[in-house]
């Protein structure tokens, strides 16, 4: 008995220390990421192309996922937007997370870009 008592408390101990550990990292990559744009794309969009192509252009520092790829990344976009009050009926890529507000290709790219200034 005692040595099962001694087992649930080494494994309670240890796997509080690695849980912690992960939260800690996901904590220091969240705040990283604040200070650069998100960017939520798609290889294969032009658009999405394009726009990882001006911000690099302009020396923008940013973080680019693919979204067909990385589906987490996809869900955390998702979210976003249902947090923000975006719809989903039109969803158009890419989405840029600016820190502040969400920003999402329309109908004019050229537009588009100029709100990631």
């Amino acid at each position: 008995m005692k040595a099962l008592i001694f087992s649930i408390l080494v494994m309670v101990t240890f796997g509080e220390d690695s849980y912690g550990q992960l939260k800690n990292s996901d904590l220091n990559n969240t705040i990283s990421s604040q200070n650069k744009l998100i960017v939520y794309g798609s290889d294969t969009c032009h658009y999405c192309i394009d726009t990882k192509a001006y911000l690099k252009e302009r020396n923008v520092d940013f973080i680019y996922y693919d979204v067909d790829v990385n589906l987490l990344k996809q869900r955390e976009m998702i979210l976003k937007l249902q947090k923000a009050g975006i719809s989903l009926d039109n969803l158009s890529l890419p989405v840029v997370d600016l820190g502040e507000k969400l920003v999402m290709n329309g109908a004019n790219f050229e537009n588009f870009l100029k709100k990631l200034n």
